[in-house]
């Protein structure tokens, strides 16, 4: 009789159940962990809430492939290896260990070439069945996964924030900020914050954070933010344009998921500055590509999932230079994901929410 765990299954939008499903077992080359934590992002409330990025409209197919176990942000301890696995990632039983969110097909053309976080087939964990996520007592580490051991010193809750943060320094790399540089992160949640903590490493001129929330303010110059501009108190284009002699900040970094963030900083940013959009969006943001061009000349990045930066957020972590500590204000257990959901979409109360089974 094959043994079963506890899972979240998403099934449709607003349709995610707390299930008894059978559990992992690993097969050559394969990890199975028994999962510590398990963090709520922002897209898995996109989601959860229905937005067509996931589910599909007349403009896209579904990118969920439902039913299937939801969650993309954990960490846990090794139970079971697979053959081969041990040696592979250099693991052991009882070792902490993650996995990179996307699992690539390494055989498409991008995979071929080095850039796997834009393997065509696109597996991601937690959204579709042939690599279920983390929001369940046990997951499983499929052979083509890019897995790495975590130190044990890192406690849990920072532990499993190392998926976002690799997320936010591969947007600040995106950035190629300069020393001097006026950055500006627009978003203050968990991408944001570790986007501000990574960006201080890069010693900019001046390092602002914007958002609505001033206690996220707050955390955001715990992790190295000179200055915090909130939108609804004060103009933050004319804040930043007093702030450099009229010309605009160097860089922009987008990480709110509101299209007013996107306008707020075409107009922000200086002539032949450096824009880069992180943000999952609902729905599709129209800007007026004319500044983007003909009146600024910008250099426009899209920045996507943690690649290679997965090591360097677990250094950073382990030896305290990004405090991630911070960011992680809830752990709740499986049981209460409803109430996570919720938090997270209020967002006026949490930053990082976090699932412990």
């Amino acid at each position: 009789m094959s043994k079963t765990m506890r899972a979240i299954m998403c099934r449709e939008p607003w349709d995610y159940r707390l299930e008894e499903v059978p559990m992992p077992e690993a097969g050559p080359g394969e990890v199975v962990i028994k999962v510590s934590a398990c963090g709520v992002c922002a897209s898995d409330i996109k989601c959860y809430t229905g937005a067509p990025l996931f589910w599909g409209d007349e403009h896209r197919k579904p990118y969920v492939e439902a039913p299937v176990i939801a969650g993309h942000e954990f960490v846990g301890e090794v139970v079971e290896l697979g053959p081969g696995a041990g040696e592979k990632y250099k693991l052991e039983i009882g070792d902490t260990a993650i996995a990179e969110q996307i699992v690539p097909c390494w055989e498409c053309r991008y995979c071929r070439t080095g850039k796997y976080w834009l393997c065509q087939v696109h597996n991601i964990y937690g959204f579709q069945p042939v690599v279920n996520g983390g929001m369940a007592d046990y997951m499983k580490f499929p052979a083509r996964s890019l897995v790495y051991k975590v130190p044990s010193e890192i406690p849990t809750a920072s532990a499993a924030v190392i998926e976002p943060l690799a997320c936010s320094i591969h947007a600040v790399q995106r950035g190629n900020i300069e020393f001097g540089d006026v950055v500006v992160v627009a978003g203050a949640g968990t991408l944001g914050l570790g986007m501000i903590g990574a960006a201080k490493l890069k010693n900019p001129g001046v390092l602002i954070a914007i958002d609505l929330m001033p206690k996220r303010l707050e955390v955001a110059k715990k992790l190295g933010a000179d200055i915090g501009i909130n939108p609804s108190e004060t103009d933050a284009v004319q804040e930043v344009l007093d702030l450099t002699e009229g010309y605009g900040c160097d860089v922009y970094i987008e990480a709110t998921g509101h299209p007013k963030a996107v306008e707020q900083g075409l107009h922000m940013i200086r002539k032949a500055g450096t824009f880069v959009e992180f943000s999952v969006m609902r729905e599709p943001v129209t800007v007026d590509w004319t500044i983007i061009g003909d009146t600024k000349e910008l250099n426009i990045h899209g920045s996507h999932l943690g690649p290679y930066a997965y090591p360097l957020a677990i250094d950073y972590i382990h030896r305290g230079l990004i405090e991630v500590e911070h960011i992680v204000t809830h752990q709740l257990p499986l049981t209460d994901y409803l109430t996570g959901f919720e938090m997270v979409q209020k967002g006026s109360d949490s930053i990082k929410v976090q699932l412990v089974p």
